[in-house]
């Protein structure tokens, strides 16, 4: 395929100009990804819906070869950009929608009308402003979790069946959801969960306040 007829190609399915073609060619794959998460709302298989999600994956699957095909174009490292992009973020997500196995897995499919959206490319901005901020922070959760889960499997022995549950309730708690079909029933038990409930308020708001301040200043910035 020729570099003319390949820049063509990148055109229609990744140059951003709402006066471009491609701005309609987003418009038809967005639908298309809306329209294959259809049945996966109804627990009857239809008839139609075998023709609907037939469709669908051919159109994505095309989609897909074809920004493999400018590869080059989207990354702009050269031939190397062919071995990148099948690793890329959206290429992953892109693939892994497509698989023939597990209803799941087609959930995916709604991320490919989402980065199309504003408010995605806002997060995207935001993911790669904090991101560094934000592992830290994951890494504290999951330590905190770790560890309250192991004050509470050895507090309250009785209570969990393997350090699987310990760990579960340790994450519920941390998030403040709480879900209560498992929970202590002695005083060390929730003397631990009272506090480590207290602790894991301010654990949830740290990500949360840099994420909200994050929001704001890029679409401050988007506005000027």
């Amino acid at each position: 395929m020729g570099d003319a007829m390949r820049e063509k190609i990148y055109n229609i399915v990744k140059k951003s100009d709402k006066r471009n073609i491609n701005y309609f060619y987003d418009v038809f794959i967005s639908s298309v990804a809306v329209i294959s998460i259809v049945p996966l709302m109804f627990k009857r298989e239809l008839p139609s819906f075998y023709i609907m999600e037939r469709a669908t994956v051919i159109v994505l699957a095309v989609d897909y070869v074809l920004r493999f095909i400018v590869s080059d174009y989207i990354i702009g490292k050269g031939k190397t950009s062919f071995i990148i992009y099948p690793f890329t973020l959206g290429a992953v997500i892109d693939l892994v929608s497509l698989l023939p196995v597990g209803k799941i897995f087609r959930v995916f499919r709604i991320f490919k009308m989402l980065r199309y959206m504003d408010f995605f490319v806002y997060m995207v901005n935001i993911y790669n402003m904090v991101k560094g901020v934000l592992f830290k922070v994951l890494f504290v959760a999951v330590g905190y979790i770790f560890i309250t889960a192991l004050f509470m499997f050895n507090a309250e022995r009785g209570s969990f069946n393997n350090f699987f549950e310990a760990l579960y309730w340790a994450t519920t708690s941390l998030t403040t959801v709480g879900y209560g079909d498992i929970y202590p029933k002695t005083f060390a038990g929730r003397l631990i969960s009272m506090i480590t409930s207290v602790m894991g308020i301010a654990v949830i708001a740290l990500p949360s306040g840099i994420i909200t301040a994050s929001i704001i200043n890029e679409i401050m910035k988007k506005e000027k």
